[in-house]
């Protein structure tokens, strides 16, 4: 089946500092305030979208996503555990150590589950096939939930928490699994939700109010959306190469806030890709949602 059109929409560059990788974007609808990180310079954006100013925070670890707490906290996913970080101050504290992997690892996609499961995946530094990992955090404890991956993507939640979905990028394939949306943990095995044909690969991913999966086709410059069946409904251009992961921003959530990345680029390829590594806003059009805060036991 061919792909659909690619629709060329309003959108803004939010952010000219180009990203080694550009990865982990959320929202705080309270404060207007969207986040990313650029997980191989140890940095970490934070964008006020009322006057697209864009704050940078250097960080002492790799981290690749966050998730608001409470209480001016915030939860980040990083090399070796999650630190909780203070607003005020950018202050950390190890909340959970991750526990020892045969190879040098990272961490690259998360998202939290309408409970507040945070899933988050780690992966070797060289994209070591086999290593990568799944993880919760679930009632303060990390638990294991699929191995055997090679670099993880895509995870996200249909709005009601029945679903969880992931890709394997190596694999291009977009899983999807049963979950209790009440704990936002597994009831069955994953299965095969789509295969990924053509250029590029998947990514980072989101869901709309309606379930709809926005999908980052890194590679292929473009976001597109698949239906809950894994039907291919939209292709959205985005003006850089290598788009990794989109989230839904705005008082409305009808902007989609996109971050991309030039690694494994050489001089040549960032010369034919002007945006690379680039964030981008783009006018969607289509309602998103709020992300979920993430619940904390006490350490």
């Amino acid at each position: 089946m061919s792909p659909p059109p690619l629709e060329h929409l309003p959108l803004r560059l939010l952010d000219m500092t180009p990203c080694h990788l550009g990865e982990g974007p959320t929202y705080d609808p309270a404060s207007g305030t969207a986040w990313w990180f650029d997980i191989l310079e140890r940095r970490l954006f934070e964008a006020d979208l009322a006057n697209f100013a864009v704050k940078l925070h250097e960080l002492p670890v790799m981290a690749s996503a966050l998730a608001g707490v409470g209480d001016g906290r915030q939860l980040l996913v990083a090399e070796d555990g999650l630190y909780l970080r203070d607003r005020s101050n950018g202050a950390l504290s190890l909340y959970r150590e991750l526990p020892a992997a045969e190879v040098p690892f990272r961490s690259n996609d998360a998202r939290v589950h309408p409970s507040g499961t945070l899933w988050f995946s780690t992966m070797g530094r060289k994209a070591e096939a086999g290593q990568a990992v799944i993880w919760a955090l679930s009632g303060g404890r990390i638990q294991r939930l699929f191995d055997g991956l090679t670099i993880p993507n895509a995870i996200c939640f249909s709005p009601d928490g029945t679903a969880g979905y992931f890709a394997d990028t190596r694999a291009k394939k977009l899983m999807r699994v049963p979950l209790d949306a009440a704990t936002g943990l597994p009831l069955a095995a994953p299965e095969t939700l789509l295969r990924h044909e053509g250029p590029g690969g998947l990514d980072g991913a989101v869901t709309d109010a309606e379930g709809t999966i926005w999908c980052a086709h890194w590679g292929g410059g473009c976001v597109v959306a698949y239906s809950p069946s894994g039907e291919a409904l939209r292709r959205i251009a985005v003006p850089a190469r290598q788009p990794s992961c989109p989230v839904f921003v705005g008082p409305d959530f009808r902007q989609l806030l996109v971050t991309s990345a030039f690694e494994g680029m050489d001089e040549a390829a960032r010369a034919g890709d002007p945006h690379h590594g680039r964030t981008v806003l783009i006018d969607l059009g289509i309602t998103g949602k709020a992300e979920p805060r993430v619940t904390l036991e006490a350490p």
